[in-house]
């Protein structure tokens, strides 16, 4: 009996599930899972696992692919609103939002956008941070010296190129001696 109670358990986890417009490895534990989707970090994640376990009886040790199509949803409603299940606003990643005034969190595309729109207004707006978005530089005040370059070296040449054009000039020399004789 035992080993027909493991089969169904086995058909009850589902490889693959969609969280929040995203699809996750049904074999990853709640918090890891979480963890997946675009705007969710660690901390969250956690918080989320945690109020679920305790107003849902959702154990945080169970499999994401092991949860029934009710408990997923109330997963993403959490995910959509956290704060109305008791959230702290602090980690919450749009506070104060600069066009409605409230807390909310963003996730997947929905988030990705925001962050777009936002930068095409400091950039329309011509503010600091506009004009660092638009040359492709550091926005919030890191060094610029050593880090963050981007394109062709000036200067510097490698030990393989170096090598590959001292082995060309050996060559060429060679080549030249053989000439003259």
């Amino acid at each position: 009996m035992e080993a027909g109670n493991k089969n169904e358990a086995k058909k009850a986890t589902s490889s693959i599930v969609r969280i929040a417009g995203r699809d996750i490895n049904g074999s990853y534990k709640i918090q890891k899972a979480l963890n997946q989707v675009k705007g969710i970090g660690i901390n969250l994640a956690s918080s989320i696992a945690l109020v679920a376990e305790k107003k849902f009886n959702i154990k945080k040790e169970s499999s994401i692919g092991s949860l029934s199509e009710d408990q997923i949803s109330k997963l993403e409603a959490m995910i959509k609103n956290p704060s109305e299940y008791g959230i702290p606003s602090y980690m919450l990643n749009r506070r104060k939002d600069s066009e409605t005034g409230k807390d909310m969190h963003l996730v997947g595309s929905d988030l990705i956008i925001k962050v777009k729109q936002v930068i095409d207004e400091d950039v329309k707006m011509q503010t600091w941070r506009g004009f660092r978005h638009q040359y492709g530089q550091k926005v919030r005040g890191q060094k610029t010296r050593s880090t963050g370059r981007t394109g062709a070296t000036v200067g510097v040449m490698k030990k393989t190129v170096q090598a590959a054009q001292a082995a060309a000039k050996a060559e060429g020399a060679q080549a030249a001696k053989t000439e003259k004789k």
